[in-house]
């Protein structure tokens, strides 16, 4: 393990043997093993004698997951629950305890799951998952120890104001064995070049990923998955696949299961390979329409590539675009830290847009600029903390007074 990691396993468990559940954030660069760190984690809470169950957004990465998991955890029973893969015998495994850790989608807080001793939870891509759900998923445990994992380094302006009350462990590290992954701004006009390229390294026996943001054509004049993949099939010498998200899951797990096995040499897909993909033989990521992405996903998508020892490649294919924004993606050709671009991206683009619209519950200051204002923002969560562990200094009784007169007296049974 990295230092990154090492320090990370350690914050985590001592927050476990702790009396007070954990609440915590791991956040790191794409490729810095947040989820090896997370395995440790899960695999002391089954030593300690409970289960431990890792959530993630999509069907594809939690296969990913409990296929990892079942290669390099051979003695514990691990068990896989989705929307499409779910049977009595899965139910019955969890119930009972048999089930030691527990990896899916949605379906781990569905009603019909009842867990024997559930201890942790572990939410991967945490920001993809509403408060709801996460919430519901933490009632089904007897002591809900949370913690969420993003690939999305968080900027500290936006951890402060919505990760405030969780402690945050950050690995800043990758392995150093990782070669940075050379990326190019390219017009649509110049395609021609990448085709070449692609061809370049298939001959040489690599693989190459195609994305687009949308999967049919509109009146957009975006270029969608279905054009895209007959293009890439029509102009290259190669095995091209599809994969969106309106496929049946079955038949998204088969081709991913083939271009895993290389079956494949491109594959053409929407953003549903942005996270947690691992092909480590794949070298090339081309990203059409890339204005239309912020940079965050431009380099979530980008860190798809570069897992094994080849030197990786990844371009930036755009139409006709505004200046900015072309200044934007050539951000990304000489930028790869992920902290770096999460807080440009905040500064081009503002909160709202970093997070996306879906994250019902983020909060839309009316008086402050979270970028602009963060030394008050690090004031002021310093300032909660010490007004609610320090209840006895005489110059907080009338924070404490004010709290009584709106919530009553529960507010101080539920502080911890």
């Amino acid at each position: 393990m990295t230092n990154g990691q090492t320090k990370a396993v350690r914050e985590i468990l001592d927050d476990l043997i702790a009396p007070n559940p954990m609440y915590r954030l791991l956040q790191g660069d794409v490729g810095s093993g947040k989820t090896a760190v997370a395995m440790v984690a899960m695999l002391a809470c089954v030593e300690a004698g409970f289960q431990a169950a890792l959530m993630v957004p999509t069907e594809v990465l939690a296969m990913q997951h409990f296929k990892s998991f079942q290669r390099l955890i051979k003695d514990k029973s691990i068990v896989l629950l989705t929307g499409s893969n779910k049977d009595k015998a899965t139910y019955d495994a969890i119930a009972s305890g048999q089930a030691q850790i527990i990896i899916g989608t949605h379906a781990l807080f569905q009603q019909a799951v009842t867990y024997h001793k559930l201890g942790l939870v572990v939410a991967d891509e945490q920001h993809r998952f509403g408060v709801n759900q996460r919430k519901a998923m933490l009632e089904k445990a007897l002591s809900p120890n949370l913690l969420s994992m993003s690939a999305t380094p968080i900027p500290r302006t936006l951890a402060i104001s919505l990760f405030g009350d969780m402690e945050v462990s950050t690995i800043s590290e990758l392995p150093k064995d990782r070669v940075p992954i050379q990326t190019k701004v390219v017009a649509l006009e110049d395609i021609k070049e990448v085709l070449t390229f692609c061809q370049h390294q298939i001959n040489n026996k690599k693989q190459v990923f195609v994305v687009t943001s949308v999967i049919e054509a509109s009146e957009s004049g975006l270029l969608d998955a279905k054009r895209t993949h007959e293009f890439f099939a029509q102009k290259l010498t190669a095995r091209v696949g599809l994969l969106h998200g309106n496929m049946v899951n079955e038949e998204k797990q088969r081709v991913m299961n083939a271009f895993s096995k290389h079956q494949l040499d491109c594959l053409v897909a929407t953003t549903v390979i942005e996270v947690g993909v691992d092909v480590p033989n794949a070298t090339v990521m081309v990203i059409l329409d890339a204005q239309r992405f912020g940079l965050s996903q431009l380099h979530q998508l980008r860190g798809r590539i570069g897992r094994g020892d080849a030197k990786s490649y990844c371009y930036l294919v755009h139409q006709t675009t505004t200046d900015s924004a072309n200044e934007r993606l050539h951000f990304l050709e000489t930028n790869h830290d992920g902290f770096a671009i999460a807080e440009e991206d905040l500064a081009v683009r503002g909160p709202g847009e970093f997070l996306g619209n879906a994250q019902s519950g983020f909060p839309q200051f009316r008086f402050s600029d979270l970028f602009e204002d963060v030394k008050i923002l690090q004031v002021a969560a310093k300032d909660a903390a010490d007004i609610v562990y320090n209840k006895e200094l005489p110059e907080y009784h009338m924070y404490w007074e004010y709290l009584v007169q709106q919530v009553g007296e529960k507010h101080d049974q539920n502080r911890d």
